[in-house]
């Protein structure tokens, strides 16, 4: 096993999902995020679906070339995760495995609701803590988690 093929520790996890925290997260953050996110994709054909929701509501969706709705179900499943543990879907799913287990045999959660896999970041607000999240699928699950990771450190730096 190589380093790049190395699963990320929890603590390396924490970490990223703590350089990302928003100072808001309004429709136009949604749409500039979401939209930062295909212009990304786009040059190298990444079959993705980007999502990003503010509670139950969705604030962008875009399903690009390649992807398929098989992606966007993965999306919703990764999703769940977030909104259940307020971590990242890769963060819960190292968690599980860290532990020899799974997510559905560790927390009782069906695997058809619920997938602990790379690809969906919690959006936390400084004011507010985790408001909604964002994610991607169709990459290998931890391209899909640093797709999103690199996307919100990209949107923080541009403000500043």
């Amino acid at each position: 096993m190589t380093a790049h093929d190395a699963w990320p520790t929890l603590d390396e996890l924490e970490r990223q999902e703590a350089d990302v925290v928003l100072p808001e997260l309004t429709e136009q953050v949604a749409y500039n995020l979401g939209r930062a996110a295909v212009d990304a994709a786009w040059p190298d054909a990444l079959p993705i679906v980007v999502g990003i929701w503010r509670g139950d509501h969705q604030l962008f969706h875009c399903a690009l070339p390649g992807s398929t709705a098989d992606n966007d179900e993965w999306l919703r499943r990764k999703g769940r995760v977030v909104r259940r543990f307020e971590r990242s879907s890769l963060y819960m799913g190292q968690v599980c495995r860290d532990a020899g287990t799974t997510l559905q045999a560790k927390f009782l959660l069906p695997e058809s609701e619920y997938a602990a896999h790379g690809g969906a970041v919690p959006l936390r607000v400084a004011s507010a803590g985790v408001v909604g999240w964002m994610g991607v699928s169709g990459l290998p699950q931890r391209d899909d988690h640093a797709f999103v990771i690199r996307i919100l450190r990209e949107h923080l730096a541009s403000r500043s």
